[in-house]
């Protein structure tokens, strides 16, 4: 009898996983959509949901929800991206959130668009009647999204109740909502940032150029830089200086450190995720530091 030897790599494991919760989800669901910042892990997500349907399109749209404090080179990436695999996107703006007095955007030094994002997002979901949100929130990235359920129930105002989770025993997932309800639902959640970079590599996929290492002015504030852009605010006591760095997360401009780096290729970039002990969020968002439970807090609200 011949000896079948059939392994499947790390990243082969987690794919599969992954497609198979993104099958299930657009089974299970009306209207579902895929949130898409032009961010790696939205990135990734997007490989994921083509190879799920493959020949056939992504039968849900992807959804942006613009703070209007973005990096140009990431706006000009998803809007490529999205023309190139031809999804619907839906851009939900919190600009519109704050001229529709939906919120009230935040003033000073620190002031920050990203906890207005939870309001839009919500705001959207309901409007298109999205009843399934696709993340590309990871396990790894920090404490309260290491709580979070793959399938992850939302209540009728889009909260979230760390302490009521439902089970998800042998990898079966419970998908009953009730009129008015949601789930978010986070492929990835196994994932790590090394997994993503290194599927990144295996799959040839393009990144925004912020990603690799580059000349930006920037200034430094409570141990992060910061570009020099208008809305961050800086101040007479925080020079600005030119220095070479990249991102390790894409986020609103105004609270998305970047790190000093001279990784302009995919392999230097996997060389450095390999030997930092920080995640990418712990080193580089401002929001995530505001206090302990900053993120836990945002998500019962209805965050990402």
């Amino acid at each position: 009898m011949q000896r079948c030897d059939y392994l499947l790599s790390q990243l082969d494991v987690l794919e599969a996983e992954s497609i198979q919760i993104i099958r299930e989800v657009a089974a299970e669901f009306e209207r579902p959509v895929l949130l898409f910042s032009g961010g790696k892990d939205s990135i990734v997500m997007l490989r994921l949901a083509q190879k799920a349907f493959w020949p056939a399109p992504v039968p849900f749209p992807v959804m942006h929800v613009d703070t209007g404090h973005n990096f140009p080179e990431v706006i000009e990436y998803r809007d490529r991206r999205v023309a190139e695999t031809g999804v619907r996107l839906v851009v939900a703006s919190v600009q519109d959130s704050i001229d529709a007095g939906r919120v009230v955007e935040e003033t000073g030094r620190r002031a920050s668009r990203n906890r207005l994002q939870t309001t839009t997002l919500l705001d959207a979901i309901e409007e298109h009647r999205f009843d399934a949100a696709f993340g590309g929130a990871r396990r790894d990235e920090e404490k309260a999204r290491a709580k979070e359920r793959v399938v992850s129930f939302r209540d009728e105002f889009g909260q979230w109740d760390p302490k009521n989770q439902r089970p998800e025993l042998w990898n079966l997932y419970n998908t009953r909502i009730r009129q008015g309800e949601h789930v978010r639902v986070f492929p990835l959640s196994n994932w790590t940032e090394l997994d993503i970079w290194d599927y990144i590599r295996r799959e040839e996929l393009e990144l925004p150029s912020i990603y690799f290492a580059h000349e930006r002015r920037v200034f430094e504030r409570d141990g992060m830089l910061l570009a020099d852009i208008e809305y961050a605010n800086r101040g007479d006591d925080e020079p600005a200086f030119t220095a070479t760095v990249r991102y390790r997360t894409v986020g609103d401009a105004s609270c998305t450190g970047a790190v000093k780096s001279s990784a302009t290729t995919l392999d230097e970039v996997i060389e450095e995720i390999a030997a930092t002990r920080i995640t990418e969020r712990g080193q580089t968002r401002a929001d995530d530091r505001a206090s302990e439970a900053a993120m836990e807090d945002r998500k019962k609200e209805g965050y990402f």
